[in-house]
């Protein structure tokens, strides 16, 4: 009778047998659990990143028009778009213009201004919550800020060289900032720099306090200047963080779309247009839907060498040791 009531026990104990639950595990092996967590954020990829990218490629190999049934057409719009659009040539040269200088810049001046954070004994959580301010705030709005400023109508610029000394006695301005093609393409990758600056300041920072302190005693007993130190200490010791800061920011900076919209709409004369932009006046404003998918297809490759380069630079092995 005992052995009956054991038996019986551990029949309420034991699980039911689960054959499609095991079968799984046995498949996925013991990380089971950790593919339900992830399936949240992939469902959430394929939604916002996957589908829509399929779908563009589909659209790119149509003749795709708003309100007229599409056709598969192969890669018609691509040749067509290499072979017989000048605008498309000159937006591949601002993209590329407009992400080295913004991007080469605030590599400079974000590690000169972390440097200086970094040495700043007074107000320093002032500083560094002030430096944030442009990256946090809306960037549609500041860019309107920056299109009065720039506006020859309400430029506060173009007053300053007009009433200060010693612009007025040189002759220097005003400008039509946003009219002419190369003060206007000068003036976003301006404004990309000053909303862009603060996460390279602040990240760089971050990496500056990590490094330890003694590596830099260490060389300045073996007679190492400031400059040597920087460049045999700091910047082997922050290319990680540095190849992370300007994957993220490259990949933000070619598809900027909100800056160059707000400032010019492509303009003066299709002469400020980036890929997002240009994309965007073919697809959704002149219609062509299946143009406009080809366009900001064009930018893909880009991105994927880019990646592929900065991911090897960030894999190479960083040490402290001396």
């Amino acid at each position: 009778m005992a052995v009956v009531e054991h038996r019986s026990a551990a029949a309420l104990v034991r699980p039911p047998s689960r054959p499609i639950l095991r079968g799984m595990k046995n498949f996925a092996g013991p990380d089971l659990d950790g593919y339900w967590f992830v399936m949240p954020a992939a469902f959430i990829m394929v939604a916002l990143i996957v589908y829509p990218f399929c779908l563009a490629v589909y659209f790119s190999l149509s003749d795709a028009f708003i309100g007229h049934e599409s056709q598969f057409i192969g890669l018609e719009n691509f040749v067509y778009i290499i072979q017989n659009d000048d605008i498309f040539w000159r937006t591949v040269r601002n993209t590329l213009l407009f992400a080295f200088f913004s991007v080469t810049s605030k590599i400079v001046l974000g590690m000169m201004a972390a440097l200086l954070l970094l040495k700043a004994t007074r107000f320093k959580k002032f500083w560094r919550g002030s430096m944030l301010i442009p990256f946090v705030a809306p960037t549609a709005l500041t860019t309107l800020g920056w299109w009065l400023i720039f506006d020859p109508t309400y430029s506060h610029v173009n007053w300053i060289l007009e009433n200060v000394w010693p612009f007025y006695a040189l002759g220097i301005g005003p400008y039509h900032w946003l009219g002419d093609p190369n003060l206007a393409l000068a003036a976003c990758i301006f404004v990309n720099i000053w909303r862009g600056l603060p996460f390279f300041i602040i990240t760089i920072l971050a990496g500056l306090v990590s490094i330890p302190q003694y590596l830099y005693e260490a060389a300045e007993i073996d007679g190492a200047s400031a400059w040597q130190q920087f460049w045999k200490i700091t910047v082997p010791l922050l290319r990680p963080i540095l190849a992370i800061v300007i994957l993220f920011s490259t990949i933000f900076t070619l598809a900027d779309f909100n800056i160059v919209f707000v400032l010019t709409r492509g303009g003066p004369m299709n002469s400020t247009h980036l890929f997002a932009t240009y994309s965007y006046v073919t697809g959704i404003s002149n219609h062509e839907i299946g143009l406009g998918a080809a366009i900001s297809l064009f930018l893909f490759p880009i991105l994927v060498a880019i990646v592929i380069f900065l991911l090897r630079l960030v894999r190479r092995d960083t040490s402290y040791e001396l």
